[in-house]
């Protein structure tokens, strides 16, 4: 049978709630980020936000009791085919295990076999609440609580979906993990929500990727990503979205870094209309490190406010940050970042460096930077450059036979060589599809 769950209400909530056959405590916590939802404000700064909470989609199942596959042959063939077309079941092959959400649900997810023997854990967040409920209690909404803003509390309320993963001490992953979102649906919201343990002396590369298909009416993705970096662990969390221009997105990150741990945000903002997103590193423990390289690309109508945010609590802590972004046809492409050295944080260095590429006369772009420094020796440097294409570089490169098109996107490519060189390769392939498409 058929669910969807229209508006926002306690019945409703409880309504989702009763779906999934939770627990009370993940019941009360629904509850209470409701509570927080309605207390909270909209953002008072960034772009505007023009949602109707009562008319999006907050749940939408084509089964009640939903079956996650670990086959493609047993899932819908309209939404394998959907998926197929989008390169899913071909990234596969290059992946240690992938999960799809479709809508509210994961529909799909897959491990292999020597990940299991290593007592890795790599599943949808509602089968961890079931099956492992002592560890997800643990750090669920501890990393990002309901009552920090009103699209966390929004997520808190009505999460569905999203994945759990924890990597068990003295554990190297060889190959990354994937998780794939998408929105089909006109005024869909998803609100999935991903929990990460890397455990002590571990690592692990986590990919996502998003898409929507454009629709007049607008839809919503608020999702929220929780991130437990152990002692002397690495986490890499690299994401490309490629939301539709009618797509609010609207996301929390962040990770808690323990002492030697590295956390790296890769995070590239290619559609949507609206996005708001600053990964943020919380360096907790002492010579933890945090890196955030990022890619926003804002065409007309679009509307990238996206940056980091790096809090150094522990001694001998570091910090990078690299912004990208590039405005075309009116677009807006805004830097807006954080980094705060605390009193405690002695001995520590934060880097930020934001460069915006804009590419005609009605287009921008903003740096908008916070930078704290809390003690006498610990050091913060920013640098920030704002440039259009260089009229030498295109003749140059069309003298040697190529069109002004292509030399505009190889300009591009170079501009953002950074980014790309940080993903896997076929991803950084599939960027290169995506700026071709897109500009």
């Amino acid at each position: 049978m058929k669910v969807q769950i229209v508006g926002l209400s306690k019945k409703n909530i409880e309504k989702i709630s009763s779906i999934k056959h939770e627990l009370e405590w993940v019941k009360k916590f629904r509850l209470k980020s409701f509570e927080l939802f309605q207390q909270q404000e909209l953002p008072l700064f960034g772009p505007d936000i023009n949602l109707d909470f009562n008319q999006i989609i907050y749940y939408k199942s084509n089964e009640a009791d939903e079956k996650i596959e670990n086959d493609w042959n047993n899932v819908l063939k309209p939404v394998k085919d959907e998926l197929d077309d989008l390169g899913v079941l071909e990234s596969e092959k290059h992946l240690g295990g992938m999960g799809v959400q479709y809508e509210s649900e994961v529909i799909y997810h897959s491990m292999l076999e020597e990940l299991e023997k290593k007592n890795v854990i790599f599943t949808s967040i509602e089968q961890a609440i079931k099956s492992y409920p002592e560890l997800v209690k643990r750090y669920f909404g501890k990393i990002v609580n309901s009552n920090e803003n009103k699209f966390a509390a929004l997520n808190g309320s009505v999460f569905s979906g999203g994945s759990f993963i924890y990597i068990p001490k003295n554990t190297n992953l060889e190959r990354p993990l994937q998780s794939y979102f998408r929105i089909n649906s006109k005024n869909m919201g998803q609100f999935e929500r991903t929990l990460i343990i890397v455990d002590d002396n571990s690592s692990l590369h986590y990919v996502e990727g998003c898409t929507a298909p454009t629709y007049s009416e607008s839809s919503l993705h608020a999702a929220v990503v929780e991130i437990h970096v152990g002692k002397n662990s690495t986490c890499r969390y690299s994401t490309i979205q490629n939301w539709a221009t009618n797509v609010y997105n609207l996301v929390t990150k962040r990770a808690v870094v323990e002492e030697n741990g590295v956390m790296e945000w890769i995070d590239g903002n290619i559609g949507s209309m609206v996005t708001m997103k600053y990964p943020c590193c919380i360096l907790k423990g002492d010579r933890s490190s945090g890196t955030c390289i990022t890619i926003s690309m804002a065409k007309r109508n679009q509307n990238q406010d996206s940056g980091a945010r790096m809090i150094h609590l522990g001694k001998n802590t570091s910090s990078n940050i690299i912004s990208k972004s590039i405005a075309q046809n009116g677009g807006n492409a805004t830097y807006r970042g954080k980094v705060e050295i605390k009193k405690s944080a002695t001995g520590s260095e934060a880097m930020v460096k934001c460069d915006s590429l804009i590419l005609d006369e009605i287009s921008k772009s903003d740096t908008i930077p916070v930078n704290i420094c809390g003690n006498t020796n610990s050091n913060i440097e920013h640098e920030a450059t704002v440039s259009k294409i260089n009229e030498d570089t295109l003749f140059y490169l069309m003298s040697r036979g190529i069109s002004k098109e292509r030399a505009t996107e190889l300009v591009i490519l170079g501009f953002i060589d950074r980014f790309r060189e940080e993903l896997p390769m076929e991803y950084a392939v599939e960027l290169n599809q995506l700026i071709k498409r897109n500009f």
